[in-house]
């Protein structure tokens, strides 16, 4: 269980993430919804050390601050929007670094039929012996979340995921991450853009404004009409499809 308590960001003089608190149980998919600007990717990288914060964030009995940074992030799995890489590397040694910890002179079959599996999963493994440089964005994307589920956290933090993939990679990435959550009981906690996207994947939802929670529970729950139109001022439809799963169809002003 992953909790965070009054968490507050501030980067100069702007307050990114306010007062900020929500609990994540193991097993669980919860995605961090919110128009540009609100302290999405702020809130990620604090939860992975990477931001100084105030408040409290802990997992199990550590606590971020209190343990070492180097044993709390090991626990965690990060891929951050930005994966662009000019390193001179092959897709498979990119997604090798993973299991660094593991690696030696020699990589041992077990590792490379690992990498191989988890390439294979995602579709990619014929861009094994591609240099990372020569991939496109979608396709670095997808290598660099293998390296991550190469490296067998117990909390994912993946800060827009699927950004740059296609409709089929995306729906691919992520039933792979609720899977894989699932099935390892890891806590996983995603930021992505498209509501009705993570309405599907997601068990539980928080979405900010202003660097504040404007709204924390189930996609039904969270995703309303008046609250979406006004956090992100605009018009929009609340509908479902044939699951009951919210659908938020943002409208066109009228002409």
């Amino acid at each position: 269980m992953l909790t965070v308590e009054n968490l507050t960001v501030k980067r100069g003089a702007l307050t990114v993430a306010d007062d900020i608190g929500f609990t994540l149980e193991s097993g669980r998919v919860y995605t961090v919804l919110g128009p540009n600007g609100t302290g999405k990717s702020s809130l990620i990288k604090a939860v992975f050390g990477e931001l100084p914060h105030s408040g409290s964030i802990r997992y199990g009995s550590d606590t971020l601050g209190k343990t070492r940074l180097q044993h709390w992030q090991k626990r965690i799995g990060y891929m951050p929007q930005d994966t662009a890489t000019e390193a001179t590397l092959t897709a498979l040694e990119v997604i090798l670094l993973g299991r660094i910890d593991a690696l030696h002179m020699h990589v041992g079959d077990d590792v490379l039929s690992e990498a191989a599996e988890t390439m294979n999963l995602l579709g990619i493994g014929h861009l094994a012996h591609r240099d990372i440089t020569r991939l496109s964005g979608g396709q670095r994307q997808l290598v660099m979340f293998a390296q991550v589920l190469m490296r067998r956290p117990e909390i994912l933090l993946l800060d827009e995921p699927v950004s740059a993939l296609d409709m089929h990679h995306q729906l691919n990435l992520l039933e792979h991450v609720c899977r894989h959550t699932r099935e390892q009981g890891l806590v996983t906690l995603m930021v992505l853009h498209d509501l009705s996207l993570a309405a599907q994947f997601s068990d539980g939802l928080i979405l900010l404004g202003s660097g504040k929670i404007q709204g924390c529970g189930t996609p039904a729950e969270v995703l309303q009409a008046d609250v979406v139109g006004r956090l992100y001022d605009i018009r929009v439809e609340l509908l479902h499809d044939s699951r009951g799963i919210p659908v938020i169809r943002p409208m066109r002003q009228a002409v």
